[in-house]
This record gives C-alpha cells, sequence and structure tokens, in this order.
C-alpha cells in the first residue's frame, strides 16, 4: 500500500472541516470519520445537493438512514479519509441538525402501540402501517399488479378445515425439528426480504439478532441492506439459549456476471453459512404498482449487489429497479455450476411452483425445495402456495422421501402453519410478518416468534398430537380447494401444443 493509500487517523477539528463546503473542496463526517468526497460528488448516485447540505458537517444520521456502516469505507479509496473528528471542538452550533431540502416532505412516522398490547401478527401489521414510511410501506406490502396472488396466499389457508382428535393426553407440545438436519426450536424460518434499513436502523442484523435469540434460522438476502459479514457480525453475537448458533442461510439472485455471484458465494463459504437458497421464480421483476406510485431515494445502494435506487419513466419501483443484476438467463443446467462454485453447501431451489418443477430438482439432486411466488410479487394469478403444496401431494408424493420441502406466502396464523405441515411442509418461511415485527427491533422478533409458536401448540393439542412427527393429512379437510389442484401438467381438455419447442 502506497503512502497516499493508507488512511489517516490524525484528530481533524470542526474548523477545519467547515473549512470545505464548496463542490470542489467538500469534507464531511461519517461515524466519527472525516471524509473528502470532492471528486466523488460530482457521481453520488442520489445527487450532489445532499452531499452540499452535510458539507463540512456531520452527516451520520442521514447517511445511516439508507446506507450500511460499511459502504462509505469499502466505497471511496483510503486516500479519501481525512482523519477522525476531534470530538473536543465540536460546537452546539455545528452539531445541530441542517434543515432538510427534500422537495416531498416525509411523512411522520405515528405513535405505535406499546409491544406489550399486541397479541397476534395482525396486530403486528396495523402498527407497521401506521408508524413506517409510505415508501417503506409501499415496498413492503405491494405485490403484482392486482395482487390477487397475494390475497389468496393468504385467503386459501382459511378454506383447509381440520379435524380435531379428542381424548389425547396432549398436556406438553414439542414444536423443535430439524432443517437441512440442523436442529431448530420451531418449524419456522425468516424468509429472505430485501433492504432492512427501510424498517429499522439496524435491518436485517436486526432480524439475525432476534432469530438466533428464538432458535430460528434467517435467510439472508442478496438484496440485504447490509454486507454479509456485517449481519454474520450481528448473528454471532448473540447466541442461542445452549451457547450455539442457529444455521443462516443464504438467499442467492444469480447476477449476470457470474464471477460477482463466485465470489459471493465464496465469502458465503467463509462466513460459515449453511445452505444456499437460490432464487428462480424471478428471472424479471414483477410490476408492483403501488412501489412504482412513489418515488425512490436515489441515495440507497445495496453493498452485496452494488445496485443503485433510481427513478424512471416506470416509476420508483425499489424492486424492479434494485432486481436489474439478475440473471434471466438461468436454468436446470446451471445447477452444476452452483455445486462448483458453493461445494459441499446444499441447494434449495426457491420459487418452485408446480409438480413438474419439483420433479426436475428432485432428478436434479438439490437437497431440497422451496415454495414460493415471492409472496405474490412476481406474477399475479400464478397458484397459492398452499395449493401447489396440494398438488406435490397429488402428483409427485414421491419428492417428499427425497427433499425437503419449504413454503411461505400468506401465513399469519398458528393454524396456517400446522396446515402447511400436515400436507408435507418441513418448514415455513415469513417474509413481511418478519418486517413489520421489526418495527419493534429484535424484542419484536422474539414476540412474534412466541406468539406463532403458542398457537401451533395449541392447534396441535386441540388437533390431538404433541410433537411434529405426528402431523398427517388426515387432520385436514381439504374439500373446498380440491378442484384448484392440477392432475398433471397437460390441461384436461386443451391439448394443442405449441408449434416451437419449449
Amino acid at each position: 500500500m502506497s503512502d497516499e493509500e493508507i488512511p489517516s487517523s490524525r484528530p481533524v477539528s470542526v474548523e477545519e472541516i467547515s473549512a470545505h463546503q464548496s463542490i470542489d473542496d467538500l469534507w464531511l463526517a461519517v461515524d466519527g470519520v472525516i471524509y473528502d468526497l470532492s471528486k466523488f460528488a460530482p457521481d453520488h448516485p442520489g445527487g450532489i445537493d445532499v452531499l452540499l447540505q452535510h458539507a463540512g458537517r456531520d452527516a451520520t444520521a442521514a447517511y445511516s438512514e439508507v446506507h450500511s456502516p460499511s459502504l462509505i469505507r469499502t466505497s471511496l479509496p483510503a486516500s479519501r479519509r481525512i482523519g477522525v473528528l476531534d470530538a473536543s471542538t465540536i460546537t452546539e452550533e455545528w452539531a445541530r441538525p441542517q434543515p432538510t431540502t427534500e422537495t416531498q416532505p416525509a411523512k411522520a412516522k405515528g405513535a405505535k402501540p406499546p409491544l406489550s398490547s399486541i397479541i397476534n401478527a395482525h396486530d403486528f401489521r396495523l402498527a407497521a402501517q401506521q408508524s413506517y414510511t409510505p415508501k417503506a410501506w409501499a415496498f413492503m406490502t405491494s405485490a403484482a399488479t392486482d395482487c390477487l396472488t397475494m390475497e389468496r396466499n393468504s385467503s386459501t389457508y382459511s378454506d383447509i378445515i381440520l379435524r380435531p382428535r379428542v381424548l389425547r393426553d396432549v398436556r406438553v407440545a414439542d414444536v423443535s425439528t430439524t432443517m437441512l438436519g440442523h436442529r431448530i426450536s420451531t418449524p419456522i424460518f425468516i424468509a429472505p426480504t430485501s433492504m432492512g434499513k427501510l424498517f429499522h436502523p439496524e435491518g436485517e442484523r436486526e432480524l439475525g439478532r432476534g432469530a438466533q435469540s428464538v432458535g430460528i434460522p434467517q435467510c439472508v438476502s442478496t438484496s440485504c441492506s447490509f454486507s454479509l459479514a456485517e449481519v454474520m457480525d450481528a448473528v454471532e453475537e448473540t447466541k442461542g439459549a445452549d451457547g450455539t448458533n442457529v444455521p443462516v442461510f443464504f438467499q442467492l439472485y444469480v447476477d449476470k456476471d457470474r464471477k460477482k455471484s463466485e465470489n459471493l458465494l465464496q465469502l458465503v463459504r467463509d462466513r460459515g453459512v449453511k445452505a444456499i437458497f437460490v432464487t428462480i421464480d424471478a428471472p424479471v421483476i414483477g410490476k408492483r404498482e403501488a412501489d412504482e406510485r412513489l418515488k425512490a431515494d436515489e441515495s440507497m445502494k445495496l453493498p452485496m449487489s452494488g445496485m443503485k435506487a433510481k427513478n424512471d419513466t416506470k416509476g420508483g419501483s425499489l424492486g424492479r429497479i434494485m432486481g436489474q443484476f439478475i440473471d434471466a438467463s438461468l436454468t436446470w443446467n446451471d445447477i452444476a455450476w452452483l455445486r462448483k462454485a458453493a461445494p459441499g453447501l446444499p441447494i434449495v431451489l426457491k420459487g418452485i411452483q408446480t409438480a413438474m418443477d419439483a420433479v426436475k430438482a428432485m432428478e436434479a439432486g438439490v437437497e431440497a425445495i422451496y415454495i414460493t411466488n415471492h409472496g405474490g410479487r412476481s406474477l399475479d394469478t400464478a397458484p397459492a402456495t398452499i395449493v401447489v403444496l396440494l398438488e406435490l401431494q397429488k402428483c409427485c408424493p414421491q419428492i417428499f422421501d427425497k427433499m425437503e420441502v419449504y413454503i411461505d406466502g400468506g401465513i399469519t396464523r398458528g393454524t396456517d402453519i400446522f396446515k402447511a405441515l400436515c400436507l408435507g411442509a418441513k418448514a415455513v418461511g415469513i417474509g413481511r410478518g418478519f418486517l413489520f415485527a421489526l418495527n419493534y427491533g429484535k424484542e419484536g422478533v422474539e414476540h412474534f416468534v412466541n406468539i406463532l409458536i403458542d398457537e401451533l401448540e395449541t392447534t396441535m393439542q386441540q388437533c390431538g398430537i404433541t410433537r411434529l412427527d405426528q402431523v398427517h393429512p388426515g387432520l385436514l379437510h381439504t374439500g373446498a380447494v380440491d378442484h384448484l389442484v392440477p392432475s398433471s401438467e397437460e390441461h384436461p381438455y386443451a391439448k394443442w401444443r405449441p408449434r416451437s419447442k419449449l
């Protein structure tokens, strides 16, 4: 490293920082470190105005709203680090927050009810609705076009009837199970979600702390607000009740530049991640209109994918814009490449929606499949996920002996979890529910999981069982939805085929 590349640690006074407030000479402080952004300012994704607003001052608060702590350290050359803030020189006037120059005033957060008043998943949603910003709420709750699949994911569970058994000894219920051979406290995992900093300053790091505390896995997304190292550091600081860490999984969007994905997978292996969940249901991003209608913060950048938010003629959908790096050419033949890029790690295919593809996954030798339609965010009028699980039982029951099967989509109650397990799911993923709970930080995550565990235990006991190895389809009546379950790959009466080979 040359002398000019060595980061400086010299103390810098407020008076010296304040002398650099122009476009051509722009310094600012972030987390107590002084950076020279003069050369970077013209290329700042969020525009130069926000940098000028904080030039010569402390920009930590504004920076932390949209960026992970490591981004500025890893994005700028070491030579751009001037030194560290001399705290003894800070004045009241210099420390005073600068007035905002936003053209669109941000909605002030509403007061959320105390965590002690939250008694179900729906309460968490209501609290989030009144306290999250409009853009955060739109990004989290939006779904593809008319949102029919998102709604059916949830409503279909209510059409499946429980068949309770009575006069059984059900004094003690055990909801522990395993995923890919790892013991977990309950058959729930945090599904991969993007941009957690929209909902909590610590985003996915705080989700990881909560997951470890209650003994469930977290699946970290490629589109995470933090680098994988930052999430894993938070996870490793929080041990489970037995002093060990619950497994962490990683969700991979395959990059058009395969070398970037290979490098990311190497990091995943080095940090002890236990499986790769490869997203296959979003080769392109679905049209999420609620998210498109509100402008994106163009200063936002994701550390692992490198994508930057922007607005265009279609709107400001964070999902669409941030997903432009995804490789739409991914095929079944690439599973061999994945094995080579992540040797020794189990592969889970995330996005199975038909029995035909479940069989292909089994034949490809993957360790598990994940039934999901991206929370209804990819393709509207795709089937509800619980209907896909029924299709697998009907058309290819052999796959349950060869692979583990996971499912997400619309799960808000312990009864929903129970129904999925009775139909062959090994565990259920929950995405939006955990983002609602993140409103209350780690304690919210813990409370949310404990609510679902209590509901699941009650459902099991009411149905006459006490362990998860006792669930079976006979505890359900699915007649109200059976007509939605296909019997084969072919249409029942429309028999023509395309002229071109698929």
